[in-house]
């Protein structure tokens, strides 16, 4: 299930985008830059929708600001300005694709999806899949060498992140604040709880390894080196 940022000053056509693209997951609205750069930059999101015409902040100036951060969620444009160079710019400060107003709502749907896809390395079958690490994400099972893997359904949301952000260090706030929610009621120590778990149901099949604890930083998914040429 994606965790998408919505950025569209338009409350009616944000609310219009939220409608079109709700089957794909969790969606946050928000309506200026400055909200934009604040919640992109707390990397739990799979995908950014964002307009150019923003208060506060340009959509231009919200994408150049998260680049420089080292933030690369993938970002689709979505603006109503359609000449050449406005594109061209665009790509430059790091979009990843890009659509213009007015527009077809299957076309917005299947952009979002294909961008997805190609971003967090899913196939055509929604799986997710590393080395032999497999993830069926509509029926949310995980395999291993076609040996099923038993996982809770936190277990799996926390594979699923790590594996979508595999080489990159994660930290316990952000696992926090895009499995449980920032809202949650629970507190920051349940992450290494369900971390522990997960662990010791990927011991087993020496999957543990995979994921490596930065002491006061966070967390890193990556396939050891020797697994990497089996």
């Amino acid at each position: 299930m994606l965790k998408l940022l919505l950025v569209e000053d338009d409350e009616i056509l944000s609310d219009s985008i939220l409608e079109i693209l709700s089957e794909l997951g969790e969606i946050i609205q928000v309506y200026d830059g400055e909200e934009a750069l604040y919640e992109g930059e707390r990397g739990i999101y799979d995908l950014i929708v964002l307009d150019l015409m923003l208060p506060s902040m340009s959509g231009e100036q919200v994408l150049t600001a998260l680049r420089a951060k080292n933030i690369y969620t993938s970002v689709l444009i979505l603006t109503a300005k359609d000449g050449l160079q406005d594109k061209v710019n665009g790509f430059k400060n790091g979009g990843d694709d890009y659509l213009t107003k007015p527009f077809h709502r299957e076309e917005l749907l299947l952009r979002v999806q294909a961008l997805a896809r190609r971003s967090l390395g899913m196939n055509g079958k929604n799986e997710l899949v590393i080395n032999e690490l497999r993830l069926d994400l509509d029926n949310r099972q995980a395999s291993f060498k076609e040996n099923e893997l038993t996982l809770q359904g936190k277990e799996f949301d926390l594979l699923h992140f790590l594996m979508q952000n595999k080489g990159r260090i994660i930290t316990k706030d952000q696992l926090f604040d895009r499995i449980w929610g920032f809202q949650s009621d629970t507190t920051l120590t349940v992450v290494e709880v369900y971390m522990s778990n997960l662990r010791k149901n990927l011991k087993p099949f020496g999957l543990h390894r995979w994921i490596k604890t930065l002491r006061n930083v966070g967390y890193l998914f990556e396939v050891p080196e020797e697994m990497e040429h089996e």
